[in-house]
């Protein structure tokens, strides 16, 4: 193995650790690990990693995107709240990672996901119920699918990687 090469898969490889840490943080970094893994498969002709396990890494990129709205708003039902206010865990959920984002660096992200889901919910379950109690159990099925999709987006992202890896060195 080169000196470029070397030095394309320690950048691939920091690069997608990098990744992983901002997925872990709320932030897309699933997106970030393909574009390195874009960039290391050009850089090596599609050598190693070819057309199908780049596509594999877009649908991956793709359904973890997908998990992320979708987990939260589950998670609200399943502690009763209504259609309503499972669309407003995962607007919430959305809206507080764009608000929090500028404080505390990347936790601001994960913080503000947790906080907006939370308040989303709540309001709208408080509006629509009047009770606290109903509402504050929604608010928790709304924190617990954010766990979720941390969980869910940080396994996936781990993925993304080690089938990187893989095909690289099979």
């Amino acid at each position: 193995m080169s000196f470029l090469e070397s030095a394309g898969l320690f950048l691939l490889i920091a690069t997608s650790l990098v990744g992983l840490l901002a997925t872990l943080l709320g932030l897309p970094g699933q997106f970030l690990i393909l574009l390195a893994a874009l960039v290391y498969a050009a850089a090596t002709g599609f050598a190693t990693l070819g057309w199908k396990v780049l596509l594999l890494l877009v649908f991956l990129a793709a359904f973890a995107e997908a998990l992320d709205f979708g987990l939260r708003a589950v998670g609200a039902s399943r502690f009763g709240a209504s259609r309503k206010g499972a669309w407003a865990a995962a607007l919430g959920g959305v809206a507080g990672m764009f608000l929090f984002t500028p404080f505390l660096f990347g936790l601001g992200t994960v913080l503000g996901a947790f906080i907006g889901g939370f308040a989303g919910v709540f309001a709208v379950e408080i509006i629509q119920q009047r009770r606290i109690r109903p509402a504050l159990r929604a608010g928790l099925g709304s924190l617990l699918g954010g766990l979720a999709v941390i969980l869910a987006k940080g396994s996936t992202a781990l993925v993304m990687i080690v089938v990187t890896l893989i095909n690289i060195y099979s």
